[in-house]
């Protein structure tokens, strides 16, 4: 096969390929069926004139030396036309049908994503928002590979890789439904290590969080009677028990008139939540522009 023959969406397979590692996967991934994508890695290994990659049984498959070598140089490259070709046509928004990957926590989806909708229904009505959770394996490839835009998350759970903002400060503060014995008056110490609790544990049945580090550090401890994978039960949750829930400020007043919100009884360091993307994709003007929508959106935010 010549060069001057050559499709560039072979490489884009190959890339795919290469981070999969299974034909199936990689197909599902391209959006082509397991055929084609076997006949497109038939060419690629002509071309190259290299296996490229081994059945390995079970597990999959083995990338050859000369792949694992390939390998970085291709996803760089692949970033760099894929920039030169979004720069040239440049972005406008309200003509675009561009589909848009966000990756966050619920609590950071929650606060984010209907101010954001909001704004793509006004600027950019043809394109789509995909939220994706943030407990995804292969996180970094994922965003290396375009498959997901945007990381929403706490300073320190932000890959050291990507480029990132601050997007806000945020604290803590208590949760109790609305008639709540205890909602009347500010919160002892001692009642609020008393009172059972429903601790928020994203990646499933936790007990322990950052409260019981600040406790820890005083010589105190809470009871955690109910571990909840998610931000979105909370209120439900609440409403149902004397539970008290201790959550990010901005989460909590989402929840507006069905809850009281209480301030800690004891100092619990708050978080910087920011967002971060690849640095491949620094000169997207759409991912620039989808930021900046995030940052407008933090703004006209306002938390007391």
């Amino acid at each position: 096969m010549s060069l001057e023959r050559f499709d560039l969406n072979l490489l884009r397979s190959l890339d795919v390929l290469l981070v999969e590692r299974n034909v199936t996967r990689a197909a599902a991934r391209l959006h082509l069926s397991q055929p084609a994508l076997s006949n497109q890695l038939k060419q690629l290994r002509a071309l190259l004139d290299d296996p490229l990659l081994i059945p390995n049984g079970a597990r999959g498959m083995l990338p050859t030396p000369r792949a694992l070598a390939l390998q970085e140089s291709l996803r760089d490259y692949l970033a760099q036309l894929t920039a030169l070709l979004i720069e040239q046509k440049g972005f406008d928004p309200a003509a675009s049908n561009r589909t848009w990957r966000i990756s966050a926590a619920d609590s950071a989806h929650s606060v984010m994503a209907p101010g954001l909708l909001h704004r793509l229904q006004t600027s950019a009505p043809a394109c789509r928002l995909a939220l994706l959770p943030s407990s995804q394996q292969n996180l970094l490839e994922l965003m290396s590979s375009n498959e997901i835009d945007l990381l929403l998350a706490s300073s320190a759970s932000m890959p050291a890789p990507l480029k990132c903002r601050e997007l806000y400060r945020e604290s803590f503060v208590c949760v109790l439904r609305k008639g709540h014995p205890l909602a009347k008056k500010p919160l002892s110490l001692q009642r609020y290590c008393e009172m059972p609790h429903v601790l928020t544990s994203p990646s499933g049945g936790g007990f322990e969080g950052i409260v019981d580090d600040m406790l820890a550090k005083i010589g105190r401890r809470r009871r955690v009677m109910l571990s909840s994978p998610s931000f979105l039960l909370v209120p439900n949750l609440l409403e149902a028990s004397e539970l008290v829930a201790t959550v990010p400020r901005r989460v909590a007043r989402l929840w507006g008139s069905r809850v009281v919100l209480l301030e800690p009884p004891l100092e619990i360091e708050g978080f910087s939540m920011q967002m971060g993307w690849h640095p491949r994709n620094q000169s997207d003007p759409g991912l620039r522009w989808l930021r900046e929508q995030i940052q407008a959106v933090v703004a006209e935010t306002t938390v007391g």
